[in-house]
């Protein structure tokens, strides 16, 4: 018998994580591809973060630790949201976990029941819907197109609050878009969710690092104290740092969300790495520097990317203000036809064109549920950017 859950049914493989085991897959048969699918910064982990890493495993730091984070972890996470947010959590108020994803995956499953809305806006990362869905709650997207500058407004947020409203997501800087939420626009969802008080708002600030707008980054817990009490303020070591397979996330929030999310990481993975978790320590502990100098570099690139992109026939590519990706407009080559002869019909169409004939790889736009556009990573060289572009526009240039 091959019968799989009823859960497991209502979730889809990650459109991300597809386009880049393929692009591997074609590497690894001589294609010459250049893979801009993958949302993982090509910088290398900072030596000093390496080196505690190190020193944790000669002292001995292999063993189990507390499910959700060593208390020096816990410690390190409350640091940083004091520095960076103006945050005030104790222990029992935060939680470490196998990445930003995992501490999604827990939060919405240790609090959504069938029949509840999460209310999340497009575009938006690929697994926010699949995860709720996964819950048995039903997803409720909000558009932010780019003439809004893929953000929603308040009034889009107002018009989708319902009873049965547990979640609003909000992800600033985005993934996919880039697009990043300033204190006032954030106050301005804020004032909505104050008249709404059965609503928990979850923001995802995993790029919070990434940031180039003309304003500090800002978090809807430090701009409307009034949600602090409902507000779960999630990020994680990944893109800052350089840490994607060193696997740690975190959040604080409610103390009773906490308490939830460690009972059920006490049943599936129980705690994060113990290494991991001591380089996370001297990561959120140790110098911060070396992030502006990243950030600056992850600028020009988007300045370059953004550029090229506008000048590719067909396309309009929006300037993000943070976040390594850029989200183009595609409505301009929709509907257009290859040399081969095929008539592009949908943003996946227009990637998967891409990819034979311009041996670029992105992620098409539906699947971020907002279309006709496409995602790109720039978090790569220059030089790499710069061909994979030429390429793009290449392509564009030969639909008719």
């Amino acid at each position: 018998m091959t019968r799989t859950s009823a859960a497991l049914g209502r979730i889809q493989p990650s459109a991300t994580l597809a386009m880049s085991a393929r692009v591997n897959a074609l590497k690894a048969a001589g294609v010459d591809v250049i893979g801009l699918s993958a949302g993982e910064p090509d910088f290398d982990t900072p030596d000093f973060i390496k080196e505690a890493a190190i020193a944790a495993i000669r002292g001995g730091q292999t063993k189990y630790t507390d499910v959700d984070g060593t208390p020096a972890l816990k410690d390190a996470v409350a640091l940083k949201f004091k520095r960076d947010n103006g945050l005030t959590y104790e222990r029992s108020q935060i939680s470490v976990n196998s990445g930003g994803k995992h501490t999604l995956f827990n939060a919405l499953v240790a609090t959504v029941d069938v029949g509840d809305e999460v209310i999340i806006p497009a575009p938006y990362w690929v697994s926010y819907p699949d995860i709720v869905n996964y819950a048995g709650g039903t997803p409720v997207f909000i558009e932010g197109p780019a003439a809004q500058g893929y953000k929603i407004t308040a009034e889009q947020l107002e018009r989708a609050i319902t009873p049965k409203t547990r979640w609003v997501m909000l992800n600033s800087p985005s993934n996919p878009s880039g697009a990043a939420y300033s204190a006032d626009e954030l106050k301005a969802l804020g004032e909505v969710l104050l008249r709404h008080p059965h609503v928990l708002v979850m923001t995802d600030d995993m790029y919070e690092h990434v940031w180039y707008a003309p304003t500090p980054f800002a978090t809807i817990a430090q701009v409307c104290p009034e949600l602090y009490d409902r507000t779960l303020t999630v990020n994680g070591c990944s893109k800052a740092f350089s840490m994607t397979g060193w696997r740690i996330g975190f959040a604080g929030g409610p103390a009773w969300i906490i308490k939830a999310m460690s009972k059920l990481q006490s049943q599936s993975t129980s705690n994060p790495c113990s290494i991991s978790q001591a380089a996370a320590v001297a990561a959120l502990t140790g110098e911060q520097d070396f992030l502006e100098e990243r950030n600056a570099a992850f600028k020009r690139r988007r300045d370059m990317v953004v550029a090229m992109l506008n000048d590719a026939p067909g396309l309009n590519c929006p300037t993000p203000e943070g976040a390594f990706y850029v989200y183009p407009d595609a409505s301009g080559v929709i509907g257009k036809t290859t040399p081969k002869g095929v008539k592009i019909t949908t943003d996946e169409e227009l990637i998967a064109y891409f990819l034979d004939e311009a041996k670029v790889a992105a992620v098409h736009g539906g699947a971020f549920g907002l279309s006709p556009a496409f995602r790109i990573s720039y978090a790569t060289s220059e030089e790499i950017l710069k061909m994979a572009c030429t390429r793009i526009q290449e392509a564009c240039a030969a639909l008719k």
